[in-house]
């Protein structure tokens, strides 16, 4: 999410580039989940574009009515996704237990808003720096917390040190940004994707990593 349909379809350009580099530069084969995060980042950028555009009467009103609700659904998937991507690259057996019960919750949470999101409808309204989606959720703020917990938990819990200090960042950040939109200020979503698909991009080129690959697979990347 982002303060206008231009910021949004050049944040998701500039992130799906870091995405295509993360993508390339992953090593084994849990790390493709951690490298198409950026994709689908700025996927999703691209297409809430196309829904400041229905809103303006740039694009058919339709075509906006289905990205309003792609981005919406994408953006409700996300808590069952995120949790097995981080367990995926997670090597201590402990945490990755952990994780998985994140990641039950993550399930739990997702299938609550897009059954929500199923029921309809959809209001969407430009609130000047940012785009109001009202899907009229039900126990919208018990969901939110089980929603940060789930995106925000396993970068927490990770024993790799860099990953873990970025879950810490992106927690503080996360919930300024909230804070920022709720308050009406503005909608800095975008700038962040781009700054985090960099940290991605950057922690799969640079350095050695604990991986949970496979001595086959350890054979074929040194081969």
């Amino acid at each position: 999410m982002c303060f206008s349909p231009e910021a949004d379809l050049v944040g998701g350009l500039i992130v799906t580039g870091a995405g295509a580099d993360a993508v390339r530069h992953a090593r084994t084969r849990p790390e493709i989940g951690l490298a198409a995060l950026p994709l689908a980042f700025g996927a999703h950028q691209i297409i809430e574009a196309f829904a400041w555009w229905g809103l303006d009467g740039i694009v058919p009103p339709d075509v906006g009515d289905a990205a309003a609700w792609a981005y919406v659904l994408i953006a409700f998937l996300l808590p069952a996704a995120v949790p097995p991507i981080v367990r995926a690259v997670e090597p201590d057996p402990g945490r990755k237990r952990v994780m998985w019960w994140l990641g039950l919750i993550g399930a739990a949470v997702a299938a609550a808003l897009v059954l929500q999101l199923a029921d309809g409808p959809l209001q969407v309204t430009d609130a000047g720096r940012y785009l109001d989606y009202d899907a009229g959720l039900v126990y919208g703020g018990q969901l939110a917390v089980l929603y940060v917990a789930a995106t925000c938990g396993p970068t927490l819990l990770s024993s790799i040190p860099r990953v873990r200090w970025f879950g810490a960042v992106n927690l503080v950040i996360v919930l300024g940004l909230a804070r920022l939109q709720a308050a009406g200020v503005i909608s800095l979503w975008c700038a962040w994707a781009a700054v985090a698909s960099i940290l991605i991009v950057l922690h799969l080129r640079t350095g050695e990593r604990q991986t949970t690959e496979s001595p086959a697979e350890r054979q074929l990347r040194e081969a």
